[in-house]
């Protein structure tokens, strides 16, 4: 009599996602910062920060910025974030204003609710850096 030995099947090891992924890279970076530049330039608290626009540079030194805190492969390189925000007078108040319009324009975008909540507390961290103290 032949005997049959059947294995288990191998447990595929799960898949981790970087927040970066999930949200579609570097296109749907650009259209979250594009769609929130668009809100705060248009804010009337907000807006006085941007009185020439935003450039393409300064949006691109964003992107990647993003890109990096959310696990992607950007590497960012830009100015210092407290050297460039010095002297500015940014508030917590301005900071988490700046957040809710974020938070409305990932939701606009069609966003998972749990991935906004997660980007909006990594770029929580970088608090200390954008508000003058």
């Amino acid at each position: 009599m032949t005997t049959i030995t059947i294995s288990e099947p191998p447990v595929a090891e799960p898949v981790v996602q970087t927040i970066y992924e999930a949200i579609g890279g570097r296109p749907a970076l650009r259209a979250a910062v594009d769609g929130l530049y668009g809100r705060l330039i248009a804010d009337p608290e907000l807006g006085k920060f941007f009185p020439a626009g935003v450039g393409e540079v300064h949006r691109g030194f964003v992107i990647t910025l993003l890109g990096q805190a959310l696990g992607g492969p950007e590497r960012y390189r830009g100015p210092d974030l407290v050297a460039a925000h010095r002297g500015l007078g940014i508030t917590d108040a301005h900071f988490n204003r700046t957040a809710a319009l974020l938070d409305d324009t990932l939701a606009e975008l069609g966003v998972p609710r749990d991935l906004i909540d997660q980007i909006v507390g990594v770029v929580a961290t970088l608090r200390p850096a954008i508000v003058s103290a």
